[in-house]
């Protein structure tokens, strides 16, 4: 049980820090170092070794290094203590003057301990060259230097080699043990160059592993775990995460940010739960506390967040940057926009480009891109040189806006700031484009790419054709997705939906056989709402049912984290009112995305099951008045859920936030903050 937290003055504590006070005892320190030099009348070895691995445990490196030359026995530690303070403070000509020094040593040039730090010091440095010929020449290579080499070729992304490397040391009969595997995983990933390669060559590893006994070793499966995180195949983490006999909090924050990154939020968040649960010793670190900010602002979940918040201010957390970032990117993406910005505020000098990177991000996805593009400004005037990631959240910003030309000069700008355009940022670009009406513009931009147009081109091409219902582009989009993602079926639905709504129902009909043909299923629609801490999930009914009455029968599925289980009858019944009272007002239910052949009435009850229709009723149900219904829902928010969110939030007097694939949509009185324009 941690200590009792002391009074805070702001809502983020951090450490108390005297501006005078640690000089003095500093200052002591360097007299008593410099005290310890050697006099006129020389020292012996023992006291200049020890005073050289002081020295380097200061960071006075410059010192260290000149003593190190007129020293006559170096030990093996004062190598080891050389080294390991090279890499730390990022000086490559010490480690290429320890090196040399060793290399004439009579006594350790040829000891494999010392070959292993030199190797590992030049692989933090980046001198990959100078690693391998450590390795070449190393007299004795015994398993700690062969995997010394494979972490620097694994860390700097020459996968192919570090494998090469493996299959040397399994040719040359070298033992392989726990780390060896671990190396050669991260190997996997760097070498492939998609995804297919790279899931054959991590499962056939795993299959190695496993008959050399080290399948379950803890750190084999833990970097197993984040392995098949990084591929996506979530099902594999999880059975490597249920067989391991023991977990450290490296394996929990493994499979927590597998979860985290993989759209799966609320697992993310439940398996926090039992971890803090299972043992009082399990510490969550930062990278853990990261992930989690990242599942709840995944799902919405404010008051999880808010509970996280309390727990970072106990333990300390709030002294890191990247825990403060993710914990500003979290409020944010919450709806608590004005929290967001006063924990930027507080980071204060210690921003970095990340800090910088959310705030943008933020203010984008709730429609102020003006506001965006000012902080843009405010960072680039800092001196802060904005990034890859930094252009996809500004262009982001104008798309959500509508600002055009601003978003075009920025977009020109890059290169001012040495960054190449990726795809994602000509997908900002069309999406931007698209959205304002603009698309013979943004089919001219794709055309006129340098590099290959990718999925997420051509998909914001597609997604602009069906706002606007251009036929032709959408056709010419989907010929491109057809092949670049054949088993997509989200792309062959929303070209039905723009056959549709042009009347053009052949189409709609050959494309259904196709679906059919391939046994494609669209992503189901699912939205996630936190009540009283507790997560609740609903699944849309939204796909494919040769079975009408089945449809008619089971609108929606239901999950919850506490199995708690809502009236089926009393969602329906309450949105079935709102729609009776809209439709005396003038509504008109939005059926075009509805493509089952059926009738009209049936097709507006399918619309009732709209996952996001469920969620904000279960809300109103289940929450207190004044209380802000928050939402997330995994796909972009349908029109007629929107208009129907609309009218709730005015009749009801309630305030709805409601987060979909693009941006945040904050519903009151009426009116949607997005003004209509999503």
């Amino acid at each position: 049980m941690s200590a009792p937290a002391s009074p805070h003055t702001s809502f983020l504590h951090l450490p108390d820090h005297r501006p005078f006070g640690p000089r003095r005892p500093r200052l002591t320190r360097l007299r008593c170092l410099a005290s310890l030099a050697p006099s006129a009348s020389g020292a012996s070895p023992a006291n200049e070794n020890h005073l050289i691995q002081t020295l380097c445990a200061h960071g006075l490196l410059a010192r260290a290094a000149a003593l190190l030359q007129g020293l006559p026995a170096p030990t093996q530690r004062t190598y080891e203590s050389l080294l390991l303070a090279a890499a730390r403070a990022g000086d490559a000509a010490l480690a290429a003057a320890v090196h040399r020094r060793l290399e004439a040593d009579p006594v350790f040039r040829s000891d494999p301990f010392l070959s292993t730090r030199l190797i590992d010091a030049y692989a933090t440095l980046s001198a990959l060259p100078a690693a391998r010929q450590v390795f070449d020449e190393a007299p004795v290579k015994n398993i700690f230097v062969w995997n010394a080499l494979l972490k620097a070729l694994a860390l700097a992304d020459h996968g192919e080699e570090a494998l090469t490397r493996l299959s040397d040391m399994c040719r040359l009969g070298v033992p392989l043990d726990s780390y060896s595997y671990a190396h050669g995983l991260k190997a996997c990933i760097g070498a492939s160059a998609s995804h297919a390669p790279a899931s054959a060559r991590v499962r056939e590893m795993h299959a190695h592993a496993i008959r050399r006994g080290y399948g379950l070793h803890t750190h084999v499966a833990t970097t197993l775990i984040d392995c098949y995180a990084k591929l996506g195949t979530v099902t594999y983490a999880e059975r490597v995460f249920a067989w391991m006999p023991e977990r450290n909090v490296v394996s929990w924050t493994a499979m927590i940010g597998c979860y985290a990154k993989n759209e799966c939020p609320g697992d993310a968040i439940e398996l926090f739960q039992e971890m803090m649960a299972s043992d009082a010793d399990l510490v969550p670190n930062s990278i853990t506390i990261v992930s989690v900010l990242h599942a709840c602002a995944g799902v919405n979940a404010i008051g999880q967040g808010k509970v996280l918040h309390a727990y970072i201010l106990r333990r300390g957390f709030d002294s890191l940057v990247s825990v403060l970032n993710a914990l500003m990117a979290m409020y944010m993406k919450c709806g608590c926009l004005e929290i967001g910005r006063s924990i930027f505020n507080w980071i204060g000098r210690r921003r970095n480009v990340v800090s910088w990177n959310a705030l943008i991000s933020g203010y984008g996805i709730h429609g102020f891109g003006r506001e965006s593009l000012q902080v843009f400004e405010e960072m680039t005037k800092e001196g802060i040189s904005p990034n890859i990631i930094t252009f996809v959240s500004v262009l982001g910003a104008c798309s959500h806006a509508g600002l055009v030309e601003e978003g075009k000069k920025i977009f020109e700008s890059m290169v001012e700031y040495n960054v190449t355009p990726r795809a994602e940022h000509y997908a900002c670009m069309v999406d931007l484009l698209g959205r304002a009406g603009r698309l013979d513009e943004a089919m001219e931009l794709i055309q006129s790419m340098r590099i290959e147009p990718t999925p997420q081109v051509w998909g914001s091409l597609l997604g602009a054709c069906r706002i606007h219902g251009h036929v032709e582009y959408a056709e010419m989009a989907c010929s491109h997705l057809f092949d670049l993602e054949p088993r997509n079926a989200g792309n062959y639905l929303l070209l039905a939906d723009i056959y549709a709504r042009a009347k053009l129902q052949n189409q709609v009909d050959v494309l259904k056989e196709l679906l059919e043909e391939h046994a494609l299923e669209k992503v189901p629609g699912c939205s996630w709402i936190e009540v009283k801490k507790k997560l609740y999930s609903f699944v849309s009914v939204d796909k494919k049912n040769p079975q009408v009455e089945e449809v008619k029968k089971k609108l929606y599925s239901f999950v919850s984290m506490d199995n708690k289980n809502p009236q089926v009858e009393e969602l329906q019944a309450l949105i079935g009112e709102f729609v009776t009272q809209m439709k005396s007002e003038g509504y008109v239910p939005d059926t075009g995305s509805v493509l089952y052949d059926i009738e009209e009435e049936e097709k507006e009850r399918i619309l009732l099951g709209h996952s996001e229709k469920l969620a904000v009723a279960f809300g109103l149900i289940n929450t207190s008045r004044g209380e802000v219904i928050r939402i997330t829902k995994n796909l972009r928010l349908c029109e007629d859920c929107h208009s129907v969110t609309k009218f709730i939030s005015k009749f009801t007097e309630r305030e709805i936030i409601v987060r979909d694939v693009n941006r945040l949509h904050h519903f009151r009185d009426g009116v949607c903050s997005c003004r209509d324009y999503w």
